[in-house]
């Protein structure tokens, strides 16, 4: 598969270093705070000798999918270069994002200034746990459905965690919805009822920007049928059983037909692993989950070499 491109990640692992360390995120990100900043690290600065070398590799504790790898490394520079040691981290990616790996597989070997190292440690891992666990359920979602149907994730996302989550989904070969608000037209029960319904909310959304996909949500067959017959791009079939998303499905192609304009289904609401071959067969374009993005992380740690021997 192809990697997407990785969204700007400084922002973030700044403003992680900089709650670990208690300091603000603009100390990591002017790059001047000099060795004064490892001293935040009150076990680190105590216990360490300042010339100590710590040599180790980051470890799967779980099989999985890895993801994260360049944002777990800017973890340990982003550090090296604020405590103006810049030089301080060698960082030896031995897996790549996307890649499987089973318990036990090193994905990357660390060597440098222990306090450097052992300061940066836990952000660096949190971001390969939470992104790997992410790509992970994305993987194991796109497989069940199969080709033919496209998995995708919702706007259910840690707080300002939301481009490398989305980024994440795409690296376990499943597929990003919206970013957000402003880059497609969703409209939800509580906007046709305010519209006044279905077919008022999409030609609404239609005059105002053309240019963007509208998908609409559908609680039942005739509200699918209706938001496609008014335009819509995407009908969204929410939290249907399967004989309705059957109806539904078929009413939005009969309606998307008779105006000569293509509309996708897409199944959310209430998903689950165990109804997806259910689900996929009533003839979904795409599904739809939360389960993505809210995944449990998958477990790494920093192992040093001689513990290894």
């Amino acid at each position: 598969m192809t990697v997407p491109v990785l969204p700007p990640i400084d922002h973030l692992v700044s403003r992680a270093l900089a709650e670990d360390l208690g300091v603000e995120p603009r100390t990591l990100l002017s790059g001047a705070a000099g060795p004064a900043l490892l001293e935040r690290d009150v076990t680190g600065s105590s216990v360490l000798p300042a010339d100590a070398v710590f040599v180790g590799r980051i470890v799967a504790r779980e099989s999985g999918v890895v993801c994260g790898i360049a944002v777990a490394e800017r973890a340990f520079s982003m550090l090296a270069e604020a405590s103006g040691t810049p030089d301080a981290i060698r960082f030896e990616p031995l897996a790549a994002d996307g890649d499987t790996v089973a318990s036990g597989t090193a994905v990357a070997e660390v060597e440098g200034m222990a306090r450097v190292v052992l300061a940066a440690e836990r952000t660096a891992l949190n971001a390969l746990m939470v992104l790997s666990g992410i790509a992970t359920e994305a993987r194991r979602w796109q497989e069940a459905a199969g080709a033919s149907v496209a998995v995708m994730d919702t706007r259910k996302t840690a707080p300002g965690l939301r481009a490398l989550s989305k980024w994440a989904v795409a690296c376990g070969g499943a597929r990003p919805h919206r970013s957000g608000l402003w880059d497609m037209v969703l409209i939800k029960d509580n906007h046709v009822r305010l519209a006044g319904g279905v077919a008022q909310a999409v030609a609404a959304a239609r005059r105002a920007h053309p240019d963007l996909l509208i998908e609409a949500e559908a609680a039942t067959a005739e509200e699918a049928r209706e938001a496609a017959a008014a335009g819509a791009d995407i009908v969204l079939l929410d939290n249907m059983d399967a004989a309705t998303m059957r109806l539904a499905v078929d009413g939005v192609g009969e309606s998307s037909h008779s105006i000569g304009r293509s509309c996708l289904t897409e199944a959310s609401g209430g998903v689950v692993m165990d109804q997806l071959d259910e689900v996929v067969a009533c003839g979904v374009d795409r599904v739809s989950t939360s389960a993505l993005t809210l995944a449990p992380p998958l477990d790494f740690g920093l192992d040093e070499l001689d513990a290894l021997d």
